[in-house]
């Protein structure tokens, strides 16, 4: 981006959504409109947020009270327009292993040092930075979390009579074979009707509350058969009807120490979820989130959840999407989904006494599944192999250690692996700033004797430099840059000597919206390596949405051009 652009002061990239929404108005329709959204995400997010809690160790109010406190004031305070925040799937085995190791005052201590973290990350711009981590790394761990959450739910499930369940993935399915005898047919009967009841709403009936009517007809089949499986009542004596008082818990510095490693964990991971879902939300509404600024709200809410005795929260990615699709578009729709939440506890707690814990970890199946991202790990398996290795690396350390772990060896190898590409550059010209600074939207940085040149409707840009995970993000930041949609975008390539994966993920979200915006896409100049890379990714030309042009010249006369009929 050209250094030249203007900017807003540095303040207001800390200026809540809520605030710049009401700047703007806020009337009767709008409020009714995000009123109903608030409702229909409260609706899936009641029975999520307990099976979430109840997976991470701790008892299902401690997930309504998150779903409350922390969903309420990522929106009120955050930098998206729509994200919806609470307990998320991600955090489960990072609760789970320190819930077991330091009982829930350590997880409290340590989702306290989260928040203050997150706080000073935001504060130090380092939102920005955040959304460079290399896709593969990305899809690694989502994947490796998404088999954690499997194997914690395999008691459940089964109907096991296991005490006290081991953190660790090994000395877990140990437990599972060395406990078989004491499985449960009606828990496993009963949690494969739930499972297949939530697989064909989702597919026959994706606009319905699936959480909520897979696990209420799963607690009314338990109560009029009197089926034999354990249930929120009788695991956890209930859900109490009222919110805790904030207190804190007593520890010692030493104990700091100790749980800091738990606390990095837990901002990072709410971080780098946080932002993942408000650039999914961006491209659904077709707005910019303030990365920054939505980093200081998480920590606050992270901070609040703690001090009632909350789980750790971040931005749910399925819980946003739901917003979205019931017509959200202020964060109004998240406050009033904390507060329907809020609602429920206080006059209908005693209901959630009768779900039955198989029907729950049959709800958690379906999250680890939806989590795994299968088609993305197909699509990167078929990257190169050094982002491959990255890939494999990142899941099974995951898997088989902890979250802190994965991630560090799978930047540093993804570091290397950059530093081994650019070292088969022979000659190497770029202008891209590889940290650009978060800002607010601004007018489009065009080259004005480049635009002189093109047709009408018609847009171009350049990109100068290794089209990487750290310079990835930035593709459709410039198209967004241009306010109305072009009729034709040009994306010029001849300096672009390599692609990543992130950098074809880059490309593909550009597609997408262009797809979207009706606008063709015009690939220019691609050198060897990007042209490769590409095709064996999927992306090519189709001469209706996307075209590859050898110059330059030539994509401008193909933008001058009607597209080909389909198929054509």
């Amino acid at each position: 981006m050209n250094a030249s652009a203007a900017r807003s002061p540095a303040w207001q990239l800390f200026v809540p959504k809520l605030v710049t929404v009401l700047r703007h108005g806020y009337g009767a329709a709008d409020l009714r409109q995000d009123l109903l959204a608030g409702l229909t995400v409260a609706i899936v997010a009641l029975p999520l947020s307990m099976a979430l809690a109840i997976a991470s160790g701790a008892s299902p109010a401690t997930g309504l009270h998150t779903a409350i406190v922390a969903g309420f004031l990522i929106s009120a305070l955050g930098g998206s327009r729509v994200q919806i925040g609470g307990p998320t799937a991600a955090f489960i085995p990072v609760v789970f292993n320190v819930i077991d190791k330091f009982g829930m005052d350590g997880l409290i201590i340590a989702t306290l040092m989260a928040g203050a973290m997150l706080v000073l990350a935001g504060l130090l711009r380092l939102g920005t930075l955040m959304k460079f981590m290399p896709q593969p790394v990305i899809t690694g761990f989502t994947a490796g979390i998404a088999v954690s959450i499997f194997t914690s739910q395999i008691k459940d499930l089964l109907g096991l009579d296991i005490d006290k369940l081991p953190a660790e993935f090994v000395a877990r399915w140990e437990a599972y074979f060395g406990h078989i005898s004491s499985f449960s047919l009606a828990a496993t009967g009963l949690a494969l009707a739930t499972l297949t009841l939530l697989v064909l709403i989702r597919r026959f009936r994706p606009r319905w509350p699936v959480f909520l009517i897979g696990v209420s007809v799963a607690s009314l089949a338990t109560l009029l058969l009197q089926l034999p499986v354990e249930t929120i009542g009788t695991r956890f004596g209930g859900v109490p009807t009222s919110l805790p008082i904030p207190h804190l818990p007593s520890f010692e510095l030493a104990r700091l120490h100790e749980l800091l490693p738990a606390a990095f964990t837990i901002a990072f991971l709410g971080g780098v979820e946080s932002l993942l879902s408000a650039v999914v939300a961006d491209g659904m509404i077709g707005g910019r989130h303030r990365s920054n600024g939505e980093l200081v709200a998480q920590g606050v809410a992270n901070t609040a959840s703690a001090l009632i005795g909350g789980l750790p929260a971040t931005g749910a990615i399925v819980r946003t999407a739901t917003n979205v699709r019931a017509g959200g578009r202020t964060p109004i729709a998240g406050m009033a989904h904390a507060l329907f939440i809020l609602l429920f506890v206080l006059v209908a707690a005693p209901l959630a006494n009768y779900v039955p814990l198989p029907a729950m970890a049959a709800l958690l199946v379906l999250v680890a599944w939806n989590m795994s991202e299968i088609e993305r790990i197909r699509q990167l398996m078929r990257a190169p192999h050094g982002d491959r290795a990255v890939l494999v690396v990142t899941f099974l350390l995951t898997v088989m250690f902890d979250l802190t772990v994965a991630v560090e060896v799978g930047v540093v190898l993804a570091a290397f692996l950059f530093m081994h590409r650019m070292s088969e550059v022979v000659a190497l010209e770029s202008h891209v700033d590889l940290v650009e600074e978060d800002r607010e939207e601004s007018a489009s940085d065009l080259d004005a004797n480049q635009r002189a040149s093109l047709p009408e409707g018609v847009e171009a840009y350049r990109v100068s430099g290794p089209l990487f995970f750290a310079v990835a993000n930035r593709i459709e930041d410039v198209l967004r840059a241009f306010g109305r949609p072009p009729r034709v975008f040009i994306l010029r390539m001849r300096l672009v000597p390599l692609v990543d994966a992130s950098g074809v993920t880059a490309i593909e979200n550009l597609i997408a919206r262009c797809r979207r915006d009706g606008t063709r896409l015009i690939l220019s100049g691609l050198q060897s390596q990007p042209r490769e890379i590409l095709s064996q990714m999927g992306i090519v030309s189709d001469s209706q949405h996307v075209q590859f042009a050898a110059d330059f010249s030539e994509a401008v006369r193909l933008a001058g051009a009607p597209a080909a009929a389909e198929g054509g």
